[in-house]
């Protein structure tokens, strides 16, 4: 998520374009929320798979997120007038059309501010997030605006481990539908790329981060 501070922080100053990411966590991660200062002790000593489950924490609000059987995504452009709210939502288009394309019908979600409440941030669905049509919160998304840029990202829930997500977060969220696993994460990035070209009017081309980059990236970390 340094990467995707860092492209944020190019664009603002003119030295990037809108810049469009998918990655997944290896080993698994859990990120906090930029003002999410209360979480369990126990989470700073858990594993999976043999491995530590590394704690992060991001650029954008929101509360906390396991990086585990999902693919995230990121999204840098300038801030779109509105509200918050619609901000979101007009984002949030090129996700829902995306995964039209691919056979997956979303929706927004409609709570509240209950997420306050809530350790795990796909505790709760709300307009910022979008679920299926039986309720299943599968991508939750966050913001950061800094002057005049703004950075969205967030995780598309497809194979989780529902042990893994009852140690962590003390219950068990419904299983994701089996429809939203028989895609594999490039053709999953493929539909989304093209339908953000065709909602943001943007042409993207694949450029990956020269050895330059990815040195100053390491060094304001």
């Amino acid at each position: 998520m340094q990467i995707d501070r860092w492209l944020l922080q190019e664009y603002i100053a003119h030295r990037q374009p809108p810049t469009l990411r998918f990655y997944q966590w290896s080993p698994a991660a859990i990120s906090l929320g930029y003002h999410q200062r209360r979480y369990p002790a126990a989470w700073q000593s858990l594993s999976y798979a043999g491995e530590p489950i590394d704690l992060v924490r991001r650029p954008t609000g929101g509360r906390a997120v396991l990086h585990q059987g999902e693919l995230t995504y990121s999204i840098v452009t300038s801030v779109i007038s509105g509200s918050k709210l619609a901000a979101y939502q007009q984002l949030c288009e090129f996700l829902i059309q995306g995964w039209r394309t691919l056979g997956v019908e979303l929706t927004y979600g409609s709570k509240g501010k209950e997420y306050r409440d809530q350790a795990d941030c796909f505790a709760t669905a709300t307009g910022a997030d979008l679920v299926l049509a039986d309720g299943y919160k599968f991508i939750g998304s966050a913001q950061l605006i800094r002057n005049g840029g703004l950075l969205q990202h967030g995780s598309m829930r497809l194979q989780p481990n529902l042990d893994l997500f009852k140690k962590v977060f003390g219950v068990i969220t419904a299983a994701p539908s089996a429809e939203l696993q028989t895609h594999s994460t490039a053709e999953i990035s493929a539909a989304i790329i093209a339908a953000a070209a065709d909602v943001l009017k943007i042409n993207w081309q694949v450029q990956p981060l020269s050895s330059a980059e990815l040195t100053e990236i390491q060094a304001s970390s």
